[in-house]
């Protein structure tokens, strides 16, 4: 871990004793992402998909990925959009629990190494200014940040921006969705070109703000694009939910 992050996680952990931390998956003192939360976290069932990562009944690609694969090299997800992770993201998104993302991508990270991507810069999903002032922070940034110092890869929030404002995804049809995030976003040729891009967001679910983020990418230049998201909806989740 670089020395610059070490002084990060020496100060959270000096604010934990003078403040003592509450679980973000099930309000636990003492912890900022307690145990009983940790094992808890409930993987996406495999067989999955080679490209978006959803469960298939045999291994290989879905058909939609046969039909139209998508422009991210593979989308992977650490856990299903489900309790305690989707408390965990609810708090990061509304409740300013700013520390929840470090404890967060500190148990990602064995997760994320195991997928041996070779990655050279890894970029959130970029908010909307609109949503920005109003949140005052970008979530994914959060747990992005610290993910990329755990890995040891460059952590880029720049090389990515919104083109243009979009709606929320919420109660959009996977058509509606899709239509809403295209040409939503530009990267940065100068950051991206030849690189391989690792894009961070914090649900998934039918992959299309994803999908337009790694096109963005490729058309700016880069090599290959993963993407990666803490939790994935199922279909059985519906997508009104998120």
């Amino acid at each position: 871990m670089p020395d610059t992050y070490r002084f990060v996680q020496f100060l959270w952990t000096g604010l934990d004793w003078i403040f003592p931390p509450v679980c973000g998956g099930c309000d636990r003192t003492g912890y900022r992402w307690c145990p009983d939360c940790q094992r808890a976290v409930k993987p996406v069932p495999e067989p999955i998909c080679d490209i978006c990562g959803l469960p298939v009944r045999t291994a290989g690609m879905c058909s939609t990925c046969l039909q139209c694969r998508p422009s991210y090299y593979q989308l992977r997800s650490w856990s299903v959009f489900e309790t305690p992770i989707r408390t965990a993201i609810h708090k990061l998104k509304y409740r300013r629990n700013l520390a929840l993302g470090d404890a967060l991508a500190n148990q990602l990270q064995d997760f994320v190494k195991q997928r041996c991507w070779q990655v050279d810069l890894v970029v959130p999903v970029p908010l909307g200014r609109k949503r920005y002032r109003e949140r005052g922070y970008n979530q994914v940034s959060l747990v992005a940040r610290p993910l990329a110092s755990f890995c040891q890869w460059r952590f880029q929030p720049r090389a990515l921006c919104r083109a243009r404002e979009t709606q929320s995804q919420v109660g959009l049809s996977a058509s509606e969705r899709k239509a809403n995030v295209a040409d939503a976003f530009l990267a940065e040729s100068k950051l991206v070109a030849g690189r391989a891009v690792l894009i961070v967001d914090d649900v998934a679910t039918t992959g299309s703000t994803l999908n337009a983020c790694a096109q963005a990418c490729l058309d700016a230049g880069a090599e290959t694009v993963y993407a990666l998201t803490l939790a994935r909806a199922l279909p059985h989740h519906g997508l009104q939910y998120v």
